[in-house]
This record gives structure tokens, sequence and C-alpha cells, in this order.
């Protein structure tokens, strides 16, 4: 079961409300700006989204990035903020210490684990390697029927217009069926993207 407990799971609570019975969105993103201003934007357009819906946010802890944007924006709108990082990030002060709750776990795989169980949805923004990892991990659980939560990429500036075209190549060539490609939900505006993604029965 994810998100099983650890001896060497280590929450620190930050205080603010009891969030026993709020839902949770993981969103997966950047720890780099990126070069536009777009996607700053859209995290805080993200951000806020997620709030006004009642929602909170859980992540991968850090301060620095899309990352921290995301949680300022979600927190800034008095909604909560879950972060989840391994101990040696935060030995490099990456680590978002203003957010509502901050677990310090050992490694990349109990972070991983950890923000899945505590989400409803799952939201992948523009990022690079560890994100592209973490959105296809969950994709792939959806498609092995691990999981069955809504999955969605926020194609802002169309950032994943290519990995979009790759993945219907995919279809096209046989490797994944179309049932399994359309598990993967896309939009470029952060609200479409979250009422799409809320819509579909759990």
């Amino acid at each position: 079961r994810w998100g099983s407990g650890s001896s060497s799971l280590q929450p620190v609570d930050r205080g603010g409300p009891s969030m026993a019975d709020l839902r949770y969105v993981c969103v997966y993103c950047g720890s780099k700006n990126g070069d536009h201003e777009r996607y700053e934007d859209a995290a805080r357009a993200l951000g806020a989204a997620l709030a006004v819906r009642g929602l909170g946010l859980v992540y991968g802890g850090g301060g620095v990035g899309l990352m921290g944007t995301v949680a300022d924006s979600v927190l800034q709108a008095g909604a909560p903020v879950i972060g989840v990082i391994p101990q040696g990030l935060m030995d490099m002060e990456v680590g978002h210490r203003g957010v509502t709750e901050l677990i310090v776990v050992d490694d990349m795989h109990q972070r991983k684990a950890m923000m899945a169980s505590r989400a409803t949805a799952f939201v992948a923004m523009a990022g690079g390697y560890g994100t592209l990892e973490e959105l296809f991990e969950i994709v792939a659980w959806s498609q092995l029927e691990i999981q069955d939560r809504p999955v969605g990429l926020l194609n802002t500036g169309g950032y994943f217009d290519h990995l979009t075209a790759f993945l219907d190549h995919a279809v096209a060539e046989g490797f994944l069926r179309l049932g399994h490609r359309d598990l993967l939900h896309v939009a470029d505006d952060p609200a479409t993207l979250l009422d799409e993604l809320l819509s579909r029965p759990s």
C-alpha cells in the first residue's frame, strides 16, 4: 500500500488547519523557472485554482523554481501545502520551510510513494527529467490499474506538444493502446484541467 509507515519518515508540522478531511492534488514540476514568464504565471494560476476549489497541494517540498512558485501561490490563497523531500535535498537547503507540513524522507522512492499516498489527482507541469519520470510512473500505474486517480498534463505555451505527439506516434506504431493514451488528460489552462480531472468518477 502506498505511503505505508516507515520509521525513517520525519514529519515536521508547520501548524495551520486540520488537514484530515481535505483533498490534495499532487503536482510535479520543475525546480527551475524556465526562460519564459508564462511558466511562473501558470504555476501561480494553478495554485490559485487549487485553493479556490478547496483543494490542498502535495508536492516535492522544494522552495525553488516552479515548485516554490506553486507552493507559495497555494499558501497565499489560504490553502494547505504538504511538502515531501528527501534528507539530501534538505541538506542542500532547497526545502520550503514555510509549508503547512514538511515531511523529510530518506530517498526519492519514499518521496514519490508518500506524495502519491496523499493525492486525489495528479498534475504535471513544465519540468525536466525528474518531472517526466514522476509523470510517466504514475500514468503507467494507471495503465497497470495499480492506481485509479486521474492524471493531467498542464501544457503551458505548448511546452508538451512534442511529448503528446510522441505518445500519438506510440499509438500509431502499436506500442500504446488508444485507451491508455487517453489516461493522460491534457489542457493548457489550469482551471480547465483541474475541473476535468475532478469531474472523473473516483
